[in-house]
């Protein structure tokens, strides 16, 4: 197998900044795909995994699996791309394909885990995979996705992580027509449920602590923003909601939105909070609700996605930065001052 040297930002412990340093690549085998990476979002979870605060982390670590990029070698026997297709390529890069989830196309809960795209077991150099802060990737091709023609590139890399989180839990509910969804929290994932949700047909309601995002959450599409804090404000809601969609990691009153679901209704969860959420018993019992969790997408359901914000013109907002911004990004998305979402511009990494 042949290898070659590329450009990369890395971490190489839990508190050195992001550096430039060279990682290998390997050469496409008969079913991969060679990548040239133009845009990769910033995650929250780049931040986490590079910090260890996950407590996984193998250093090396080079972070990123929101890309997108063109095609600029293809394998053998590779059919679905060739040299100068638009790709991209998600959180997923393998997974085992022969579980039960894998055959039903929920790569995502593959019962061997899959092959994420930093911080894995890589299959074909040994150590471990390195993602999208990179000047390109090589990716067997039943993971990289195709990009539809007209999305703006940069505000689709987004899409590939925080997209798929929240489109899929909305598809697999059935939301639609008629329902009244509630999006709590305004961020990097809850301004792409916003928006996913009123494409769906539903009425949306956004649940915000921030009183200075109502206006940005009715511009990205919510019928009624409602500020969390306000007591009376959230009464005027129990028992109403078909579907609610919590996209907040920080600790917070999970209680005071399962009162607002009506019966049958369901919270799911796609944030990660640190710490356990308390739930009352009640809460649930009566009227019969569910709290539910989702992940990402498999890989059919993401090209679903992608496909479906084509055809509503759905992208991330986003703020576009050089490659060398990356730890003052990281600073400010811990400060949440990014709306909302980060992308870096990979031709910065060659300059």
């Amino acid at each position: 197998m042949t290898t070659t040297k590329v450009q990369a930002y890395a971490a190489q412990s839990a508190t050195s900044a992001l550096a430039p340093f060279r990682i290998t690549r390997r050469g496409p085998g008969p079913l991969d795909v060679e990548i040239e990476i133009l845009y990769c979002g910033v995650c929250h979870s780049d931040l986490h995994q590079a910090r260890n605060e996950w407590h996984n982390t193998i250093y090396l670590c080079v972070p990123g699996h929101e890309i997108v990029g063109r095609v600029t070698r293809v394998g053998s026997r590779v059919t679905r791309f060739k040299p100068g297709d638009l790709s991209a390529v998600g959180c997923m890069v393998d997974s085992c394909r022969s579980c039960p989830n894998c055959q039903a196309g929920f790569e995502q809960y593959c019962l061997s885990f899959p092959t994420f795209t930093y911080n894995s077991e890589d299959k074909h150099l040994g150590g471990h995979t390195y993602g999208g802060y990179s000047t390109n990737i090589v990716v067997d091709e039943a993971f990289v996705l195709r990009v539809p023609a007209g999305l703006d590139l940069a505000a689709t890399a987004p899409l590939l992580c925080a997209g798929i989180t929240t489109y899929s839990p909305l598809r697999h509910w059935k939301v639609g027509p008629g329902q009244k969804v509630g999006i709590v929290g305004l961020g990097g994932l809850g301004h792409i449920a916003v928006k996913f949700a009123r494409a769906f047909g539903t009425h949306v309601v956004l649940f915000t602590t921030s009183p200075n995002k109502i206006a940005d959450g009715l511009r990205l599409g919510a019928h009624e923003v409602v500020v969390s804090k306000d007591a009376d404000a959230m009464k005027k809601h129990q028992g109403s909601f078909n579907f609610i969609l919590d996209a907040v990691s920080a600790q917070h009153d999970i209680n005071a939105y399962l009162s607002l679901l009506k019966l049958d209704g369901t919270l799911t969860l796609v944030g990660a909070p640190e710490q356990p959420l308390p739930v009352t018993a009640f809460n649930l019992l009566l009227p019969r609700r569910n709290f539910a969790g989702s992940a990402i997408g498999g890989i059919a359901e993401t090209q679903e996605m992608l496909d479906f914000c084509a055809a509503h013109g759905i992208v991330s907002d986003i703020e576009l930065i050089p490659m060398q911004k990356i730890n003052e990004a990281w600073d400010r998305l811990l400060k949440q001052d990014v709306r909302y979402r980060f992308v870096i511009d990979m031709a910065s990494l060659k300059s």
